[in-house]
């Protein structure tokens, strides 16, 4: 059954209610010292779909730290850039193992499973910062022509307080650097790859930079064809088989939707030929995904009675 547009705010309305009652057992992300702050109890969701209509509740407005969910975009823009040329230097298969191992890259000779992984997002940095002079002020300019909001900016405090603790990373850079799969210095890469990660933006925002993903490539508002559409199947399909991390099959199953989540507790997902939404609670399952945004966005397929499959 397909839902009227005009049932969106009802559903999203009694995914708020329902989920209100839920006693949530995940906890805040605390290895990103400056995540550890956020309050609990913060909870948002946003829909925007086809025909530019907004539906939403709570804290839909106030922006997060986006973290993982960056690599959905910063993965757009890398093939934007150079195309097929990425598949030579990181894959396409869901990892089955931890988003920040290093045995994995060991097994497979310094080539990342996919580019979700902390070593294949690396990866994807390094195409960026070969591309460009100021890889940093790209980014930015990308999300803003995606946004229409060019106030969307890093949060400096968040890109500090990773690279206080970035031991892990700067140990997967060197060890790619190592394989030859990283062209730049590895403090540059990191730099950038650390302040990707710092993007603060809302649920709105968010849903609104991931419509081009659901409209085969279009910018919403004009004719302009931001993204190919093979680019676009592609991006899909990674999200749907790897953007969860080693939960990925349980998102596919529950929800049925492809879509990327943030140790942030933002997910987002995307309905092709429907809609973009977002959702933001901070406490994270075991699995490194918000608990209530992984409940929200199961309800929402279920109510609506449809997903892609």
């Amino acid at each position: 059954m397909k839902v009227d547009v005009t049932d969106y705010q009802k559903i999203l309305n009694q995914i708020q209610s329902e989920l209100s009652e839920v006693k949530v057992t995940g906890k805040v992300a605390s290895y990103i010292p400056e995540l550890a702050k956020v309050p609990a109890d913060r909870f948002g969701m946003h829909l925007y779909n086809l025909e530019g209509e907004s539906f939403c509740f709570g804290d839909s407005d106030a922006r997060f730290s986006t973290q993982s969910i960056s690599k959905v975009l910063s993965l757009a823009l890398a093939m934007k850039t150079i195309d097929d040329d990425l598949w030579k230097r990181v894959g396409v298969e869901p990892s089955g193992a931890k988003f920040n191992s290093l045995s994995l890259l060991e097994d497979n000779f310094g080539i990342p499973r996919n580019p979700f992984i902390n070593a294949g997002a690396l990866v994807v940095a390094d195409v960026l910062v070969s591309n460009f002079s100021n890889p940093k002020t790209a980014f930015l300019t990308f999300l803003h022509e995606l946004t229409g909001d060019d106030s969307i900016a890093y949060d400096e405090v968040v890109a500090a307080s990773e690279k206080s603790e970035g031991y892990r990373n700067f140990a997967m850079a060197n060890y790619l650097k190592s394989f030859g799969n990283l062209e730049n210095d590895v403090e540059e890469v990191l730099d950038f790859y650390f302040h990707q990660c710092s993007i603060a933006m809302s649920c709105k925002e968010l849903a609104q930079a991931f419509i081009v993903f659901a409209n085969k490539g279009k910018l919403l508002h004009s004719d302009r064809q931001f993204l190919t559409g093979q680019q676009v199947k592609r991006i899909n399909a990674l999200m749907l088989t790897c953007g969860f991390y080693d939960e990925a099959g349980e998102f596919s199953f529950e929800v049925g939707l492809p879509g990327k989540s943030g140790v942030g507790g933002g997910i987002v997902a995307v309905h092709p030929g429907h809609y973009a939404v977002a959702v933001w609670s901070p406490p994270l399952n075991p699995k490194g995904n918000s608990e209530l945004g992984m409940a929200a966005l199961e309800r929402l397929t279920t109510l609506t009675g449809y997903s892609i499959f």
